[in-house]
């Protein structure tokens, strides 16, 4: 019978710098808050085989692109990953267990099954924070190959690209400068926590108020001072009864964004909660 292997802890992630925070461990901390029997051993030794696999088809001269082709075909045509179109808002999809399980998932969740497969065969793909739609891309010896992974790695064109971000920049076409630093790499802890502000946006819409003090509080582990999830803790707070917490972090909040758009429905909570006895529980 196997033990767990070792995660990461939680209180020790805000002082690593931002590529230092393990990638796949850590989004599998995430899934342990949902799962806490999952043991991330099954998940990681899943990954290493599908490298495994790989690396026999990747030896000789081909070029990076050939390559990548290689691990896609191998990724979402063989072992058949996939997009979830059907069940998009399901948070089943963001967490990393349950994507190798069902092979299904979401832009970032999927990128992050082929970084990390890629990776452990030495192409240094990278994440990419794509407005709307997570994103990866490669370097290569004209530019940058940039790949969708929700539509099983196909590449994106210059065109494409400035289409997708157009409705995110006021309808305004991106120039040559700024999709370059649209298209900056996206670093292990900004993937992180856009897959934990993901999950935060479902329990919201769901009105899962615990799950949404959960995802807020992970936020808050990589990132002490991201002054949403002290809010959206807060008012999660709030609504499960516990004052103390929310006049806590919807005080810091205003704090740090004393000029924030939403200041007013900010403090009306505050008031509202200055009489609230706080449930321990």
């Amino acid at each position: 019978m196997h033990t767990q292997s070792p995660l990461p802890d939680w209180n020790t992630l805000a002082a690593l710098g931002d590529d230092e925070v393990p990638l796949l461990d850590t989004a599998l901390l995430i899934a342990r808050d949902e799962y806490p029997d999952l043991d991330p051993r099954g998940v990681t030794e899943q990954v290493e085989t599908y490298a495994e696999a790989l690396r026999p088809q990747l030896e000789g001269d081909a070029d990076l692109p050939s390559r990548l082709t290689a691990i896609n075909r191998y990724l979402f045509e063989e072992i058949g990953f996939a997009g979830n179109n059907s069940q998009y808002d399901d948070p089943r999809n963001s967490y990393l267990n349950q994507v190798v399980d069902r092979k299904l998932g979401i832009p970032i969740s999927l990128a992050v099954i082929q970084i990390e497969v890629t990776r452990r065969l030495g192409l240094p793909l990278d994440g990419v924070s794509f407005p709307g739609h997570f994103l990866v891309r490669l370097p290569v010896d004209d530019g940058i190959l940039v790949l969708d992974p929700y539509n099983k790695g196909r590449p994106v064109s210059a065109e494409e690209l400035r289409e997708r971000a157009s409705p995110h920049l006021g309808g305004q076409m991106p120039d040559d400068s700024q999709l370059l630093q649209i298209l900056a790499p996206a670093s292990h802890r900004a993937i992180l926590m856009r897959m934990l502000r993901n999950l935060k946006g479902l329990y919201q819409a769901s009105g899962d108020w615990e799950r949404v003090a959960r995802t807020a509080d992970r936020l808050l582990k990589l990132s002490p001072d991201t002054a949403e999830a002290l809010r959206d803790r807060g008012l999660a707070y709030r609504e499960l009864g516990y004052a103390k917490g929310a006049r806590e972090d919807l005080a810091r909040y205003l704090q740090l964004l004393p000029e924030a758009g939403d200041i007013e429905s900010v403090r009306e909570a505050l008031v509202d909660l200055a009489g609230e006895p706080t449930r321990l529980n």
